[in-house]
């Protein structure tokens, strides 16, 4: 799989080298202004970082956001993948991220070499990609889709394709059903919504029977099945804003709830429950919580990690994003902003 991230230089200032009197909210505004840099937070940052950033959102929201800015520098606060995507689309800024090791399991469970073989396979099947994969798979995709604007994609291809749908299965089940779609799943999965437990989820519906369920399509079919909303970060956000209902159980990563709070601080949200004797950060994403403060002051005062996107490849993963964009125009953009 292509390296994307370019290596620090030699004289790159580390955590050791940071003052521990500095305010790093102060000293990151500072490089902010300096850098003409646009920071950006996905939903599952901790509430800390969604509070610094200039745009909170949904990746692919970000990187349309980050684009249409003047910024000179996108500090992207997420995943690694997060960061190629602001690459693609924005070739001529510097893109950085906190944490180079910051991944995603989806990402890591989709590989280039098995992916090609497995479109091999079904040379006469759409390949259809969640956002949630590395450069390389974009490139191999005939469009990208995001949980967002996945079923309006797939109702907009040919009834007579064939699909092939990747890297998350969940997601892929979910749109296969709501589309009624001949479609042949990729088995790959998020290692949070995986986690997702049924039989606790319906002990805390008894324990709380005037909360709504709201779950991302990448948890798995046993929990969707009590679901009262199913749909994207951003969806299970305006839904619990806009539903007169005041309790809420939310089963996606819970930093959501930072938001949901901030915009409706008189409701009550209940994050969803895992397993039996699981602990309480357990749906926390470990990959996501790589960036911290310090990091991200690094990150700019260091001008990487870097994204570094060859341009092959580059024009390649564009193409699905393209696609994308076009068969999914009439879908909004979400996302918040935080007013500087």
């Amino acid at each position: 799989m292509t390296d994307t991230v370019l290596p620090l230089s030699a004289n790159a200032k580390t955590e050791a080298d940071i003052d521990p009197t500095l305010d790093l909210v102060e000293a990151i505004n500072a490089l902010r202004k300096e850098k003409n840099a646009v920071i950006l937070a996905h939903y599952y940052q901790e509430g800390e970082i969604q509070d610094l950033a200039d745009f909170v959102g949904d990746s692919l929201d970000l990187s349309r956001k980050a684009a249409a800015t003047d910024a000179d520098m996108i500090v992207f606060c997420g995943v690694r993948f997060m960061g190629e995507v602001a690459k693609i689309l924005s070739p001529g800024k510097i893109v950085v991220i906190p944490d180079a090791e910051a991944g995603c399991s989806l990402e890591e469970s989709c590989r280039p070499e098995p992916f090609a073989a497995f479109r091999a396979k079904h040379p006469d099947h759409v390949a259809v990609t969640y956002i949630n994969c590395s450069a390389d798979i974009k490139a191999l995709s005939d469009v990208i889709v995001t949980s967002s604007n996945a079923e309006v994609i797939v109702n907009s291809l040919p009834k007579d394709k064939p699909i092939l749908f990747a890297p998350d299965r969940h997601l892929g089940a979910f749109i296969a059903k709501k589309t009624g779609r001949d479609m042949t799943l990729w088995p790959g999965s998020c290692i949070i919504h995986e986690q997702f437990s049924e039989k606790e989820l319906v002990k805390l519906k008894t324990r709380n029977p005037k909360a709504l369920v709201a779950a991302h399509p990448e948890c798995p079919e046993s929990v969707l099945r009590h679901a009262d909303y199913i749909g994207s970060t951003k969806g299970i956000l305006d839904y619990v804003i806009k539903t007169d209902n005041q309790e809420f159980i939310i089963a996606t990563e819970p930093h959501i709830i930072h938001q949901m709070t901030k915009a409706a601080p008189t409701k009550t949200f209940i994050p969803a429950p895992f397993a039996e004797g699981a602990c309480a950060s357990c749906a926390d994403c470990p990959f996501m919580a790589k960036n911290t403060l310090e990091k991200i002051y690094l990150a700019m005062l260091n001008e990487g990690p870097a994204l570094q996107v060859p341009e092959e490849l580059r024009t390649q993963a564009l193409k699905p994003l393209e696609r994308m964009l076009e068969l999914s125009a009439s879908v909004p953009m979400g996302g918040s902003s935080n007013a500087q």
